[in-house]
């Protein structure tokens, strides 16, 4: 059993509280830093999201990508609120429903006052896809924190990890540390993500209500 000791994100409370279903649809009150989870359909989110917070039922694990069509919202510890953004880029999804869901997730992200950071999911073997890049440069464009999270990293062999790890680095254009390896079936990764969420709810608003 994992020493609570030494986590950096002991869940002692998990509230689903509503799923946010237009862009002007409903949405908690700004009362609770929010930290985002994005990425595409297949990239491994519920899975993550399980590991993170240590409930095998949290987000539900499906054969059928895409099916997550709704912001979803969930507070922890009453303490900051974690939000599952739909999954994107999925094929056999309508072309209807893809176009539904790019304004739900950009309206959210444009207009949050309460949003702390994102993590952004990428499949540590494949290169960003069309969508990918569509919603990195998206994140770059409204100047939110950003985490990456390139998960199945158990897939990998340690030579393969390596040179995975320094070209998507380079390739994202970003720091070293804000790049975290994941495995959902290893626990690999899980408190380096859950600290470096913990850190983005500590800090203050990225900006202003002014801004929006």
């Amino acid at each position: 059993m994992k020493d609570s000791a030494h986590d950096p994100l002991v869940i002692r409370g998990l509230e689903f509280i509503g799923p946010m279903a237009t862009p002007t649809g409903w949405r908690p009150e700004a009362k609770w830093p929010e930290v985002a989870f994005a990425g595409r359909s297949n990239v491994g989110k519920s899975s993550l999201l399980n590991s993170l917070v240590r409930r095998k039922r949290f987000a539900r694990v499906s054969n059928t990508p895409g099916r997550t069509r709704e912001v979803n919202f969930f507070l922890v510890n009453d303490q900051f609120v974690l939000v599952d953004l739909p999954g994107y880029g999925y094929a056999r999804i309508s072309k209807e429903r893809r176009a539904e869901w790019k304004p739900l997730i950009e309206g959210y992200l444009r207009t949050s006052s309460a949003l702390r950071g994102i993590v952004q999911l990428l499949d540590v073997r494949h290169d960003p896809t069309a969508d990918d890049r569509q919603m990195i440069g998206f994140l770059a464009s409204i100047g939110v924190p950003t985490l990456f999270a390139l998960t199945k990293i158990d897939k990998l062999t340690a030579n393969q990890r390596k040179a995975r790890l320094t070209t998507l680095t380079d390739e994202l254009a970003v720091s070293e540390d804000q790049v975290i390896p994941f495995s959902a079936v290893t626990g690999e990764g899980r408190d380096e993500l859950a600290a470096a969420v913990v850190s983005l709810i500590e800090q203050p608003a990225w900006r202003s209500a002014a801004t929006l």
